[in-house]
């Protein structure tokens, strides 16, 4: 347990960077399951309308990644080899 104020500080605030570190990327995770998950179904049909829900998918989770990367959850070459990996899989598909 800590002893002094300022590691009692450090606790609180170790523990509040894990919630939004837990947050960021679960999140993410979650979103680029439901991107392959559109994706298998954009490669079958190639509608324009699963095209565009593919697409704000993607850029939702461009968002997540950068704001966690402003935020220093992610390096930024760490969130830049996820956003690269996402398009060259949109790439492949169409």
């Amino acid at each position: 347990m800590a002893n002094n104020k300022s590691a009692k500080k450090r606790i609180l605030i170790s523990k509040r960077n894990t919630l939004q570190n837990r947050f960021y990327k679960s999140s993410v995770r979650t979103l680029t399951k439901r991107f392959l998950k559109d994706l298998e179904i954009y490669k079958d049909s190639k509608s324009n309308s699963d095209k565009e829900k593919v697409q704000i998918v993607l850029n939702s989770i461009y968002s997540l990644i950068d704001k966690g990367s402003k935020k220093n959850v992610y390096h930024k070459n760490t969130a830049a080899r996820k956003k690269a990996k996402l398009a060259a899989l949109l790439k492949a598909a169409i």
